[in-house]
């Protein structure tokens, strides 16, 4: 077994989870089964709830190093583990890595604010009254879309791109893919066009034009900024992330299994 690699007798687990009934009944189960370690001295984090909680932890501890494990008590799960309070630390030290990395968003607002938010899945905007959206978007200092009048438009990582960006009919992404999805939000002009797909070191920029008239929104996952003129968009390979998942359910099996479901 390679060094500090995780054993089932040996497993310090740190229990975190979502304020809803379900997961904090499941939370006082697990701290009863297995007890509880503080964040600092844990081997693996781990969230119990749903993918959206599992997001705001993973925006929260993505500095300390520990791997994530995260239990569903949410609806979908599709980042999470079954449910299952037995043999928890014999299925963490089996469990099947993934490693991803989150996005950073630089945003500035027409008052002349800059904000940062990083985003695990996808950085959006969109239009914030009943007036579509124009956004001119660049792709490493290289304006590639003049103009794109829509509803809104994203930047998918590949953790992300079975979330929202499959929704709006962008692709789907291996995780071991080394690249990013642009893919537009009820795209009105160019009628046609279907996104693009980048590679990973790709810094996207997005303009929006006619601001007063025309006000729009950017989202890190679900950290608002309102009112952009510009928001700069790449991925942070600098951050590396490890989720953990039970064995023949990894998080490119998930992946790969979205593809042929109908």
């Amino acid at each position: 077994m390679p060094e500090g690699a995780l054993t089932a007798k040996t497993v310090k687990m740190c229990f975190i989870g979502h304020d809803r009934p379900a997961a904090q009944e499941t939370l006082a189960e697990l701290k009863d089964r297995y007890g509880n370690h503080d964040v600092e001295k844990c081997d693996v984090i781990v969230p119990v709830g749903g993918d959206g909680y599992m997001l705001d932890v993973l925006r929260a501890h993505m500095h300390t190093g520990k791997p994530f494990y995260g239990i569903n008590r949410g609806t979908v799960g599709f980042m999470m583990n079954d449910a299952r309070l037995e043999e928890l630390p014999e299925r963490i030290a089996d469990a099947e890595p993934t490693i991803i990395h989150p996005l950073v968003m630089t945003a500035t607002t027409m008052g002349g604010e800059t904000v940062t938010a990083t985003a695990i899945n996808e950085v959006s905007l969109f239009r914030e009254t009943r007036q579509s959206a124009r956004i001119r978007i660049s792709v490493n200092g290289k304006v590639r879309m003049e103009s794109l009048t829509c509803d809104g438009v994203l930047l998918s990582t590949p953790a992300g791109s079975t979330a929202y960006n499959l929704s709006a009919h962008g692709p789907i992404l291996p995780i071991s893919a080394q690249m990013l999805a642009l893919t537009p939000i009820s795209a009105f002009r160019p009628r046609r066009w279907r996104g693009a797909l980048l590679p990973r070191d790709a810094s996207v920029t997005f303009e929006t034009l006619e601001s007063d008239k025309r006000p729009v929104s950017a989202v890190a996952d679900n950290q608002e900024v309102r009112d952009v003129i510009r928001v700069e968009a790449r991925e942070n390979r600098d951050i590396s992330m490890t989720l953990l998942f039970d064995r023949g359910q990894s998080l490119e099996e998930r992946v790969l299994r979205e593809q042929f479901d109908y």
